[in-house]
């Protein structure tokens, strides 16, 4: 392995030009760059991933997304589940994870611009947003890639069965006798939030129970303070609901306190179900009882479809939809008679 000043030499330019070419500055020709990688490749000049991947034809690594616009994001115990799941799986094939930093779009560089410059072998996109022109840059570009809790025909995506799993909530709350049952959302524009807001409204239907006015609250984005306000919305009708199947856990403790604050009881004044089975809910009063997504299947089966377009080398399209499972804790009972 040489030194960029045994490159310099190799190739007779300076080693301002070489560096430049190295990091893919503009002001150096497209020949000259060409020339510069290809004898950094066959000098094994390791630090930059272009060179190597002359050689190799892979970088062995795999660019991140994290659609921020939502303002969700990495901090969410959902998607972090997913991340580590997907991590483990690709890095025990020998890859190396690259996070696009949200400071990308004040350099007026796009995530392609950037994941093409780093020269990953593939994408994966978390937390999605489908009206961001980020994401549907990526999801039509050449590069292998696999998205995450949202659906499109355009690539390969894996999700839950949310549909499935508002079912699953609305149909338990039915056996236990409640009629009166409200759904607090997530934003219809995120895939997931639209999902549940249609297995809602068709276990309803299925049940021929009508939707009182005021029982579908959009809270957003899922966060605690969020869950918390769609709440209070619901205690101030004069015909308040028995149960709340609600969107996502963390929206589930702020509507848990909420029920609190107003002096009444979970479960016995009103039930809560929840939707994701993070690890926080365990410990809250009292335990939530909710629709547990399987971050470890999801991001397995992630790293699955983008390990093997990677080493197609092509661009696949296909769908992997993991089952949901109700948990049973202690926030939902029978109705008061």
């Amino acid at each position: 392995m040489g030194t960029i000043y045994d490159l310099a030499k190799k190739t007779g330019f300076s080693i301002t030009t070489v560096s430049k070419a190295l990091n893919n500055y503009k002001d150096v020709s497209d020949k000259t760059r060409a020339k510069i990688l290809q004898a950094a490749a066959e000098m094994d000049y390791l630090p930059n991933a272009h060179a190597q991947s002359l050689s190799t034809k892979k970088s062995w690594a795999i660019g991140v997304m994290f659609s921020e616009a939502n303002e969700v994001g990495m901090k969410h115990p959902f998607f972090n589940g997913i991340i580590e799941s997907f991590r483990h799986a690709t890095e025990e094939q020998g890859y190396d994870l690259i996070f696009a930093s949200r400071n990308l779009r004040n350099r007026d560089m796009s995530y392609l611009e950037h994941f093409k410059h780093r020269a990953v072998d593939g994408i994966v996109v978390i937390c999605s947003d489908r009206m961001d022109e980020q994401v549907q840059e990526l999801m039509r570009s050449d590069i292998p890639i696999v998205v995450v809790d949202m659906d499109s025909a355009n690539c390969s995506v894996v999700y839950s069965d949310n549909i499935e799993g508002a079912r699953l909530a609305v149909n338990y709350l039915h056996e236990l006798g409640h009629r009166k049952i409200a759904h607090i959302a997530g934003d219809e524009t995120i895939d997931a939030g639209a999902a549940r807001i249609k297995g809602y409204e068709l276990a309803m239907q299925e049940l021929n129970l009508p939707i009182q006015p005021g029982y579908l609250v959009n809270a957003g984005f899922f966060s605690v303070d969020e869950g918390k306000q769609a709440m209070e919305r619901l205690l101030e009708l004069d015909d308040q609901p028995t149960a709340v199947f609600v969107a996502g856990d963390q929206m589930a403790i702020g509507v848990i306190e909420a029920i609190h604050e107003h002096g009444l009881h979970v479960p016995n004044d009103i039930s809560v179900i929840g939707y994701d089975d993070i690890e926080m809910i365990q410990y809250i009063t009292p335990k939530l009882t909710t629709i547990r997504q399987d971050t470890d299947e999801i991001g397995e089966a992630a790293a699955e479809l983008l390990l093997e377009q990677m080493t197609a080398k092509e661009r696949l399209t296909e769908r992997r939809i993991i089952p949901v499972r109700l948990v049973e804790r202690a926030s939902c009972a029978p109705v008061k008679q």
